[in-house]
Formats: C-alpha cells, structure tokens, sequence
C-alpha cells in the first residue's frame, strides 16, 4: 500500500513563504500527481496539479503564487508558496490523480497576523 508523508507547514507571516514536501513510498513515474487543501470548516479543494508531461494546471486564484513541481527519482511532490495569504490557512495533502490513494495526514499552514 502506497504512503504519503507531507511536510514543511508552519506558522508563516504576511507575505511569507513555504516550500511543501510530500514523500511517496511508491513510484510516481507516469502518475498525474496533485496538491489539494482543506480549510476549517470546508470542503477539500484541489489547488494543483502536474501531469506526467509536466503540464501544470493551478486554481486560479494560485496562479502566480503557488508552484508545483515533481522529482520522479525520488518519488517526491513539491509545492513553494509565495505571499502567503489569510484563505491559504488549511491542511494540504499530496495525492494522485484521477483515482486517489489512502490520504495521508497532511500539513497545516498558518497564515499569522
């Protein structure tokens, strides 16, 4: 069974920043592979994804602000966040695409005001 481990959340002050990790126990090779997140009191919402050809598709109030990006290799997901805002406080998780693998625990972003 596949195991996903995210990290590098944090508590992050206006206009901050911070890279996201997610570790694959399996391989990721010709996987779409997607970050989502999930606020207090809301639904989980997909934020990004890249395919297997490295196409990137963003939601559109991440476009410019979040980056995706994939290390088959190493069987990792990557997810920079730039000025980080109040609404992109959540829990973000790592998963495949279009079918998903048991979630992981996630890692909470705090934005602080």
């Amino acid at each position: 069974q596949v195991q996903l481990v995210e990290s590098g959340g944090g508590l992050v002050q206006p206009g901050g920043s911070l890279r996201l990790f997610c570790t694959v126990s399996g391989t990721i090779f010709g996987i779409y592979m997607a970050w989502s997140r999930q606020a207090p009191g809301k639904q989980r919402e997909l934020v990004a994804r890249i395919t297997t050809d490295r196409s990137i598709n963003y939601l559109d109030s991440m476009k410019g602000r979040f980056t995706i990006s994939r290390h088959c290799v190493k069987g990792a997901l990557y997810l920079q966040i730039d000025s980080l805002k109040p609404e992109d406080t959540a829990v973000y998780y790592c998963n495949k695409e279009p079918t998903t693998w048991t979630w992981g625990q996630g890692t909470q972003v705090t934005f602080s005001s």
